[in-house]
């Protein structure tokens, strides 16, 4: 029987969660786009895989877009919060502490490769509660299939200052507006100078490298509902499709098309 599908935004729904004895178990949610997933936390890792759709994480300070075909390890303990940007199909899977694939705490966007891929299309056909040997073995294969998977990040940093927060807020909403950094510094009380070292403290990168962070991450969404690439390039601030396209190939190695598209 396959895994039951929740619709629902509720943190606790009847899901077996990983053990020692079966250190990776799958859950199914289909969620429309703006459904939220509010602050939570659990002692196991979760590698949240969308089928389809466009889905938000925020955690350890930063935010992270999740395109179609792509992953987010999210570690164990770690508070985290889901956005919906499209209608989703999330398989999320548990995975006990002591079998986490990736080190440390960080979060980390994959790429889905086409042999995990099919194995979590595998998993889901099993039922849940009753664990089979075929059903390990699906397990194993995917405990070690994970780490090999190529990162894909389209990540956002958040700051703590209230001053350059209110900034990177008012970006992350307009991230098409053009004002520069002295602009934004009469519009958030401080001078462009502290705004400037803030960015490179707090986020590690400068005011320009942010905002194309932003706009890089804004565009998942309007390209996967298939918004033609000239006017998302128009409505993010970029002089041309071409300018567009080169940057995002600059930063994440392939075309917008392509990134979205194209399967591992």
């Amino acid at each position: 029987m396959p895994i039951p599908i929740v619709t629902h935004t509720q943190f606790d729904w009847n899901c077996d969660y990983p053990t020692p004895e079966r250190p990776l178990t799958m859950s199914g949610r289909d969620l429309p786009a703006d459904a939220n997933l509010l602050s939570h936390h659990h002692p196991w890792g979760q590698f949240t895989y969308a089928v389809q759709g466009v889905m938000r994480v925020t955690a350890n300070n930063s935010s992270w877009i999740v395109p179609p075909q792509r992953a987010i390890w999210i570690a164990p303990n770690v508070v985290h919060a889901v956005t919906v940007l499209e209608p989703t199909r999330l398989r999320p899977l548990c995975v006990h502490a002591d079998r986490s694939p990736f080190p440390g705490d960080e979060c980390k966007v994959v790429e889905v490769s086409s042999l995990l891929r099919e194995l979590i299309a595998a998993l889901e056909q099993h039922d849940q509660h009753e664990q089979s040997a075929r059903e390990r073995l699906l397990g194993e294969m995917i405990l070690d299939e994970l780490p090999r998977c190529a990162v894909r990040p389209i990540r956002v940093p958040l700051p703590a200052d209230k001053r350059l927060k209110s900034l990177c807020d008012a970006l992350i909403a307009d991230p098409g507006a053009e004002l520069t950094l002295q602009q934004w510094a009469g519009h958030v009380g401080a001078s462009d100078r502290t705004l400037t070292r803030l960015f490179e403290r707090e986020l590690g990168m400068s005011f320009v490298q942010w905002r194309q962070q932003v706009r890089l991450a804004h565009a998942a969404p309007l390209i996967a509902r298939g918004m033609p690439l000239s006017q998302v390039a128009a409505e993010l601030g970029y002089a041309s499709q071409s300018a567009f396209s080169a940057m995002f190939k600059k930063t994440f190695g392939n075309s917008p098309s392509a990134f979205f598209n194209q399967r591992p």
